[in-house]
């Protein structure tokens, strides 16, 4: 890995010469630049990723692992010696209500194995948990039929053919799977029959209507054209004088694909033609179909790594417009590409408008970038108060959640090293590494700190992360896919006491029946509040689509007020708070 020569107050420059043993070798996963600093050590010298712990202090997540029964999942990628990329980059996690009881599930992406790839050992399975609604949950992959058995890396839920049902696409290194829900607990895999199956390594995808005509459409970013290796010795990259595995750079990119739904259960492959097929062979990871200009029509973003983010702004022909250079958006504000790994996206500052946010590599800060109006965005990390603590970290799953419910979105991600040479070295980081939760104080972030023993203490190798109530208590909890190890479940135990409200949106006419691409506005207490239903974003992973707004301490919602996806506007108010509310485009709130 080559290190990326650039200039700034946290880039920490440092040009590392003779990395690479190969000329034509990869550059490394990330622009990652950077010296080891005191600040990144804690007072016992350990790397403030797996260190910097407090005795007592707010504690808002337990870890529920072992109780729920998901530690029985074990998630496999290669050797532990990570000498291939494919082995590093781990995958997503994705909740959906399957089976329609109410009540999340969880899906469980896995990796592979090269004796696998070959043919020569079974292939690990991904693993379908069944929510039993007491806080425990059941592996069902067998009889539901989604254990893929290919090298996956995401996992993105929504009902594709409104038939009522969330059906779950599947991205892979090779062909991709497409799982259409039977409605009886069972999945039928149709990526062939739908075209969809996306031969290379597909990244996390996501779902939207961009042409507006009711049906869901599907978004497949390509990460590195990799071959699987035999039995011959990687490329030689070295990073800080140590031999690490190489890639992304050096090697070339995937590509992109936008499939258009027919309606007929097939897909077509318009990426050419909406103008989104990257051209550049950037490096995608993570995707999303959002409305970033409020003109009604689902924008796309891209996240890359190692190469600047893609932008399209949706034209409402078909087409879309790269605005990814002029929006700001393509850099970050020191005008450098980042290792872009996950998107999360929402109104933190309470201003109207989605701002985002994205995780990267170590030695780099995490971009937020405030949304300045007309699909234009300004990087606002040090005034959010981001930059530095998040310097060490290698951030993957992202989410702007309001962990709290005190009206404000905070931010979470997870995050984990690619190289374990990391631990025993003097980079000021650690393979393992500790998640990160900043609640939002009016438009700052603050850290919540580590407290001993906790769940916000112990150091994981993060990867995918997606949120949802799970246990109906009304907060929103996280499940985290970790590399090469069982995944976990972080339950929300915010001891304020806080009001909240959370919708069940069906759409009719021309927009989606899952509702995707509707913009909710929600007053109450004071603030006013966005929301926007999406699939997708953190890395490889999708979240629950259910709209939920924390309340602070306001009993009463005056109004709130939807644009679906065809347009139609509509109004409706609650009788009461806590509690979720069904409502169907144009008939309101139902019983």
């Amino acid at each position: 890995m080559v290190c990326a020569c650039a200039t700034g107050r946290y880039s920490l420059l440092v040009c590392i010469v003779g990395l690479l043993t190969l000329a034509a070798a990869a550059q490394g996963m990330g622009s990652a630049t950077g010296t080891a600093r005191e600040g990144m050590y804690d007072s016992q010298h350990r790397p403030i990723t797996a260190g910097g712990y407090v005795k007592s202090g707010p504690v808002l997540y337990q870890d529920s692992t072992a109780r729920s029964g998901l530690g029985g999942f074990q998630h496999v990628a290669g050797s532990t010696e990570r000498k291939y990329i494919l082995e590093s980059i781990g995958s997503g996690v994705a909740l959906l209500d399957y089976d329609r009881d109410g009540w999340l599930d969880i899906y469980l992406v896995n990796g592979n194995t090269f004796a696998a790839e070959h043919g020569s050992a079974p292939a690990p399975q991904a693993a379908l948990f069944h929510n039993n609604h007491d806080g425990t949950f059941t592996d069902v992959t067998r009889q539901a039929g989604v254990g893929n058995a290919r090298w996956g890396t995401g996992a993105v839920a929504a009902d594709y053919d409104n038939d009522g049902w969330p059906d779950l696409f599947v991205s892979n290194y090779g062909k991709s799977r497409l799982y259409h829900n039977n409605h009886d607990g069972t999945f039928t895999d149709v990526a062939e029959r739908a075209h969809v199956t996306f031969d290379g390594w597909a990244a996390g995808a996501t779902w939207g209507d961009y042409d507006g005509d009711g049906l869901l459409d599907l978004f497949v970013p390509g990460y590195v054209h990799f071959d699987v290796p035999g039995t011959e010795l990687p490329p030689g990259c070295t990073f800080r004088s140590l031999k690490v595995m190489c890639g992304p750079r050096g090697l070339q990119g995937e590509g992109d694909t936008l499939y258009r739904n027919n309606g007929d259960g097939t897909f077509t492959d318009v990426s050419a033609k909406a103008g989104v097929g990257d051209k550049g062979r950037f490096y995608g990871l993570a995707s999303l179909f959002i409305d970033v200009n409020d003109d009604g029509r689902p924008d796309l973003l891209v996240a890359n790594d190692s190469t600047p983010n893609y932008l399209y702004i949706n034209r409402g022909n078909g087409t879309f417009k790269d605005e990814s250079f002029a929006s700001g958006y393509a850099l970050n504000g020191e005008g450098r590409e980042t290792a872009s790994m996950g998107i999360a996206a929402g109104d933190l500052l309470h201003h109207g408008r989605v701002d985002l946010f994205h995780t990267t590599f170590s030695d780099d800060y995490k971009p937020l970038y405030r949304n300045d109006g007309g699909g234009t965005f300004t990087d606002i990390s040090e005034e959010a108060g981001i930059a530095e603590a998040t310097v060490p970290f290698l951030g993957w799953g992202d989410a702007m959640v309001d962990v709290d419910n005190d009206g404000w979105l905070d931010l979470v991600m997870a995050n984990g090293h690619v190289y374990p040479q990391a631990d025993g070295s003097t980079w000021g980081t650690s393979f393992r590494q500790r998640p990160l939760l900043f609640l939002n104080r009016k438009g700052t972030l603050q850290a919540v700190p580590p407290v001993e023993g906790t769940a916000l203490a112990t150091p994981t190798t993060g990867r995918g992360l997606a949120y949802g109530d799970l246990f109906h208590t009304g907060r929103l909890d996280l499940v985290i896919n970790n590399l090469e190890g069982p995944p976990t479940l972080l339950r929300n135990v915010s001891p304020a006491a806080n009001h909240w409200i959370e919708l069940d949106l069906t759409g009719t006419g021309k927009s989606n029946r899952s509702a995707i691409g509707t913009r909710i506005v929600l007053t109450a207490g004071g603030l006013v509040q966005r929301a926007d239903v999406a699939a997708g974003g953190s890395f490889a992973s999708s979240s629950d689509v259910h709209p939920h707004f924390g309340l602070g301490t306001a009993t009463d919602v005056e109004s709130i007020d939807m644009t679906w996806p065809d347009g139609r506007k509509e109004r409706i108010k609650p009788a009461g708070v806590d509690r979720l509310i069904k409502v169907v485009e144009g008939s309101g709130i139902q019983p």
